[in-house]
């Protein structure tokens, strides 16, 4: 059985109602948006879905807690919507998190009494009134530098472990509904004439086709690249992003790891962020400017070691040294151009600028923006266009939540193991990043046992799902499935033997020739080493993959 790629027929001469640019998770929401509300939709991505700003985030869906300290009240009860929607629609995806916010009792500016007060009104906004247990409280104060004398509060927020996985059924459900979906196709030029934009000049890096579409709007929603995208269609505008970088570390789980998400700050007062994720630790973030284009945006030595300072003075009995990084990422916030304010007080609420000010109708820019929020910036930018929104109450449930969403979840997985005659762990892995669509994969896996077989060996993910990635999902390339659509190359097991055997059972299910899987492995290997910078997280690590490649040739 041989599932070959989607054909990708030309666009020229296509014409939309709505064109957008730009494939993170705020320009995968407008065009969802866009196409169930009826709207014939263009979404072009210059590189894969997702891969961007979008996968270098912290990967957390909160109410911004500290955004309360500058006044934005407004965008914190957005947040806490917007949180609130994601964890009833997307509950295999979006899953409550303990956090704890942790300061120390003397030096800091605010009382325990006002941080106890915002804690409360965040709470209140949120309709919650979880706390954490205090065992969990006990067992994190034992882990903590007791000569900091830290005073925790303890809050509920959620996570995302894998926004990639969020955009990836988005994608599905626009196609879906209607929109043309391209990754890998990069927007040259917007076309204007008189006034209005009228449409946009393409070519498709894989066919290296070029062509004209036509559209009624145009949206930018290139994120740090948009204001580049707006000079090389020699449109006259003010500069309007500031890029940001944030860089990240992933370490491996130390001694005392927190169970809960450890909101607290740095040496500098800067907040970090320590949170367990994907069997590791995730540490971040930093905020420098980013001079640099955005595609060369990594993790400088400084921010490495502000980080990994961080971790060691909250615990000091982790042990945690350079050598024990696994890995590095950063990735360019596009917030709002301020030259005149500091980063941490940038706002982080979504602006859409309408260029009718700047002599061009029919052209929206956004600004800004975060995964918690970029639902309600889609609702926002369709209401820009005239575009009514679908009917908020019919919005598909993906789970449902019942007796609460860890029993269905549980009862869900079981269910699919027995329709696939699969293994409960490997269905409930399945039900845990694909909802309900994890039925259709287990019965898709039933009629091969090649796609039932683990993407690598110590995964229970299978085969089938990088067939769904392919044929549903719009992955073109090895890269799109392990890292964006099925991403298990992010794990704490992934090795060279890993990548080399998802290459060989992946490609014989897709037909691909012995030559093809060469280079596509060839060309995964080095897309995740650019991503998660193992070679300036630790240099073996960059050692061990460039003999890989090495011996792969």
């Amino acid at each position: 059985m041989s599932f070959s790629r989607p054909a990708r027929p030309s666009l020229q001469g296509s014409n939309f109602d709505i064109a957008i640019i730009g494939g993170g998770i705020n320009g995968v929401a407008i065009a969802r948006e866009c196409a169930l509300a009826g709207r014939r939709v263009l979404l072009v991505e210059q590189a894969d879905f997702a891969s961007g700003t979008t996968s270098r985030a912290t990967r957390i869906i909160h109410g911004g807690l500290r955004y309360l300290e500058h006044g934005e009240i407004g965008l914190v009860r957005e947040s806490l919507r917007e949180r609130e929607r994601l964890l009833r629609e997307r509950p295999h995806l979006v899953h409550p998190l303990e956090f704890v916010l942790a300061l120390p009792t003397h030096g800091i500016k605010r009382s325990a009494l006002a941080i106890r007060i915002g804690i409360w009104l965040y709470r209140r906004a949120a309709r919650s009134h979880a706390a954490a247990a205090n065992g969990s409280l006990a067992a994190l104060e034992s882990s903590l530098d007791r000569g900091l004398n830290l005073s925790l509060f303890p809050y509920e927020d959620a996570q995302c472990e894998y926004p990639e996985r969020l955009v990836a059924e988005w994608i599905a459900e626009a196609a879906e509904a209607g929109a043309i979906v391209r990754n890998y196709t990069v927007a040259l030029e917007i076309l204007t004439r008189e006034g209005k934009a009228r449409g946009l000049r393409l070519r498709d890096s894989i066919t290296n086709e070029e062509s004209e579409a036509t559209a009624d709007w145009i949206v930018n929603a290139a994120g740090p690249w948009a204001d580049e995208l707006l000079k090389s269609s020699q449109l006259e505008h003010r500069q309007l992003i500031g890029g940001v970088r944030g860089s990240h570390l992933v370490l491996p789980v130390f001694n005392g790891a927190p169970t809960q998400a450890v909101y607290a700050e740095a040496a500098d007062g800067r907040t970090v962020f320590v949170i367990p994720w994907a069997g590791q630790v995730l540490v971040g973030t930093t905020e420098v400017p980013q001079e640099e284009a955005p595609d060369r945006a990594e993790p400088t030595l400084p921010e490495i070691e502000y980080l990994l300072a961080a971790v060691r003075m909250l615990f000091p009995q982790s042990g945690i040294g350079t050598t024990d990084i696994r890995y590095s990422y950063a990735g360019v916030r596009p917030l709002p151009y301020s030259p005149r304010e500091s980063l941490s007080a940038i706002s982080r609420r979504h602006l859409l600028h309408h260029h009718l000010e700047d002599g061009v109708a029919g052209l929206i820019t956004v600004i800004g923006g975060k995964l918690t929020t970029a639902a309600a910036l889609a609702r926002d930018c369709a209401l820009m266009m005239g575009v009514k929104a679908p009917d908020m109450n019919a919005t598909t449930v993906a789970i449902e939540s019942g007796s609460g969403i860890e029993s269905a979840l549980s009862e869900w997985s079981r269910r699919i193991a027995l329709v696939g005659h699969i293994p409960t762990a490997t269905a409930a892995a399945i039900v845990e990043w694909h909802g309900r669509r994890a039925e259709f994969i287990v019965r898709i896996s039933s009629q091969d046992e090649a796609l039932r077989r683990p993407l690598c060996p110590h995964s229970e993910h299978i085969v089938a799902e990088a067939v769904e990635a392919v044929q549903r999902e719009s992955a073109v390339t090895l890269a799109d499935i392990l890292l964006r659509r099925v991403p298990v190359a992010l794990g704490a097991c992934w090795d060279e033997d890993c990548s080399r055997t998802a290459a060989e059972r992946i490609g014989s299910v897709l037909g691909w020739t012995e030559a093809l899987q060469r280079t596509e492995l060839e060309s995964f290997v080095e897309e995740r080493r650019r991503f998660l910078h193992p070679a300036r997280a630790a240099a073996r690590a960059q050692n061990r993959e460039s003999l890989f490649v090495e011996r792969m040739r």
